[in-house]
């Protein structure tokens, strides 16, 4: 990713996903590009060839909101990857690099987690735990402080065997996580986890230079528990009010279904680690 260029890396990568034939152009013998050609982008989204390519080599960065959301339209981008669009070319120019912003959970959610007879945990702005309780990690092991929950995913085969639909799980996280940065690429914490994980993780840099956008909302999760087998969770990702970037994620199961009953005797191995807890606390 280009620091200096971030529209143009958005374009090319969302060019090159998009198919011809999605894009209602005819497709004769072999192509040399994957997707779309620069001149074609331009010809559907009603600007000239030379003009989308400046947007692309970073040579003009103030497009019209016009010119965007037809862009926008031509690369099939839903309202999250419109969003981004648009806040890429608002990018002003870079600032020297900041010290990484210390990120800090209200005391009344610490008490909620503590009393909340549900999986439940806080994930910052790059996916770290910042807040958890038992629950959660009897839930995954890797649901604890301090924890990064893209490391955990991408980067420990014990977290990867939980989830069953590891492919599906680890797009999402990573297009979760590009909404979750935005444009705030300059954050030490970002580089570092970044770099990290595209220098261990190849399907991590695959997913990463697709520059998929996806809100941070709650979904159906199926997981593979190594103690009651496998169960579906609705995941629920709540803004934490007065706390930017913070996610309050709690796991919770239909009443009355065999995960239900599943997540009952999760929640009673957690019982003895939770009373230890608390007496260490007292």
């Amino acid at each position: 990713m280009s620091e200096n260029n971030q529209l143009g890396d958005y374009l090319r990568a969302r060019r090159e996903l998009v198919r011809p034939e999605d894009a209602g152009l005819p497709v004769h013998g072999n192509r040399r590009v994957a997707g779309l050609r620069r001149e074609e982008v331009a010809l559907l989204a009603g600007i000239s060839s030379d003009y989308y390519l400046r947007l692309e080599q970073g040579r003009d960065r103030n497009p019209s909101a016009q010119v965007l959301e037809s862009l926008a339209r031509v690369l099939r981008l839903d309202q999250a990857g419109t969003e981004y669009l648009l806040s890429l070319a608002a990018l002003r120019p870079p600032k020297r690099r900041r010290r990484a912003r210390r990120e800090t959970v209200p005391p009344g959610i610490q008490q909620l987690l503590d009393v909340l007879a549900l999986p439940a945990f806080v994930e910052g702005r790059y996916f770290d735990v910042l807040a958890v309780n038992p629950l959660a990690t009897a839930l995954s092991p890797n649901l604890r402080l301090g924890e990064n929950r893209l490391r955990s995913v991408f980067l420990d085969p014990g977290e990867q065997a939980l989830y069953p639909d590891w492919e599906a799980a680890t797009a999402m996280l990573v297009a979760g996580f590009r909404e979750s940065v935005g444009t705030d690429t300059d954050d030490p914490r970002f580089v570092e986890l970044v770099g990290e994980l595209s220098l261990s993780s190849d399907r991590f840099r695959r997913l990463w230079a697709r520059h998929d956008v996806s809100a941070r909302e709650g979904m159906p999760t199926r997981m593979r528990h190594p103690q009651v087998g496998e169960l579906t969770l609705s995941r629920e990702k709540l803004a934490v009010s007065g706390a930017q970037g913070l996610m309050l994620v709690i796991y919770h199961a239909v009443p009355g279904t065999d995960s239900a009953e599943k997540l009952g005797l999760i929640s009673a191995l957690a019982a003895p680690e939770a009373r230890e807890q608390d007496r260490s606390v007292r």
